[in-house]
C-alpha cells in the first residue's frame, strides 16, 4: 500500500505505479484527519451525505490545501449507479456554480483534458476508477458500484473517451482503487442473476467472478476481476492496469464502509488531474 500522510489533517492512498510520473496527481482519501463525527468521522469528503455540510466543506478545504488544489476546481457529481458520463471542458467551467452542480445530478463518471480541474468520484465499498490517456492528456473519473460494473460504466468512459478525445486505449492507464473485495462482498442470488444477464462480459468471464463460500453457501463476487476484464476488453493492455488491493469492509478504521459503517456514513473521494506542461 502506498498510503501518504500529507500533513497533520490529511491522509491519502496513491498508486505507487503512478507516483513518478510528473503529468498528473491523484488519490483516494482514508478516514485520518478531518473533522466530521461518527460514522461520518475523520476525513469525509462527500458532500451528497447527510454529514453536517459545515464539516464536509471543512474536510473539503483542507483536503484541497493538502493537494495543492483550488476547492473550485474539485469536481464530484451526484452519482446515481448509472452510466452517465459527463466531459468537463472550458465551457462547464464557465458555467456559474449552481448550473455546474445541476449538470453534474446522476452523472457517475467525469472526464476532462484541462489542467487543473480534478475530476473525482466518491465511494464507500463501491469501486473507484481512474483513467489516464498520455496520448491525449486526458484523465477521467468513474463511480463504479455493482450496478454500474453491470451496466458497463467503466467500458462505457473508455469509449467515452475515445470518442471524445481520440484516445487509445491501448496506451491508456487505469487504477482500480480501495473498494470491497470479493471475500467481503456476499450477495443474494438476485445480483448474481443480474450478472449473468448483462452482457459485460462472456458467459465464461462472468462465472469467473463467481465464488461460493464453502461454510454459507452464499456467493461472492470480483468487482475488481470483473473491472479489470472490462478494461482489457476495450483495450487495455493488463501491466497497464494497476489494482490497490485494498478491501474497504476489511479495513473500515481506515477506509469508510457503507456495509460495515451503514449507509449513513462517510464516503473516500479518488481523485485525478492534469499537471500544466
Amino acid at each position: 500500500m502506498a498510503i501518504n500522510r500529507l500533513n497533520d489533517k490529511v491522509e491519502v492512498w496513491q498508486c505507487a505505479e503512478w507516483m513518478g510520473d510528473c503529468h498528473i496527481s491523484h488519490f483516494s482519501t482514508t478516514r485520518f484527519g478531518g473533522v466530521s463525527q461518527g460514522a461520518f468521522g475523520g476525513m469525509n469528503a462527500g458532500r451528497y451525505t447527510d454529514d453536517d455540510p459545515t464539516h464536509v466543506q471543512q474536510n473539503v478545504e483542507w483536503l484541497c490545501e493538502a493537494l495543492h488544489l483550488s476547492p473550485e476546481r474539485l469536481l464530484m457529481p451526484h452519482q446515481t449507479h448509472g452510466t452517465c458520463i459527463r466531459k468537463v471542458d472550458a465551457s462547464f467551467l464557465q458555467e456559474t456554480k449552481r448550473a455546474q452542480e445541476e449538470a453534474l445530478e446522476g452523472v457517475d463518471a467525469l472526464a476532462t483534458d484541462v489542467p487543473g480541474v480534478c475530476v473525482a468520484v466518491s465511494t464507500a465499498d463501491c469501486v473507484p476508477v481512474l483513467l489516464y490517456a498520455p496520448d491525449k492528456q486526458v484523465v477521467a473519473a468513474v463511480h463504479a458500484g455493482w450496478r454500474g460494473v453491470v451496466q458497463g460504466i467503466v467500458p462505457r468512459t473508455v469509449a467515452f473517451c475515445r470518442a471524445e478525445y481520440g484516445c487509445d486505449a491501448s496506451q491508456m492507464e487505469a487504477v482500480i482503487g480501495p473498494s470491497i473485495s470479493q471475500a467481503a462482498f456476499e450477495v443474494g442470488e438476485e445480483v448474481v442473476e443480474q450478472f449473468r444477464q448483462s452482457q459485460a462480459w462472456t458467459k465464461e468471464d462472468t462465472e469467473s467472478l463467481f465464488r461460493k463460500h464453502p461454510e454459507t453457501g452464499k456467493t461472492h463476487i470480483d468487482l475488481w476481476r470483473g473491472v479489470q476484464l472490462q478494461l482489457c476488453q476495450e483495450g487495455l493492455v493488463e501491466n497497464r492496469i494497476h489494482l490497490a488491493g485494498i478491501c474497504t469492509y476489511q479495513q473500515a478504521d481506515r477506509f469508510f464502509s457503507a456495509r460495515r459503517l451503514g449507509i449513513r456514513s462517510g464516503r473516500i473521494l479518488s481523485g485525478i488531474w492534469l499537471h500544466a506542461r
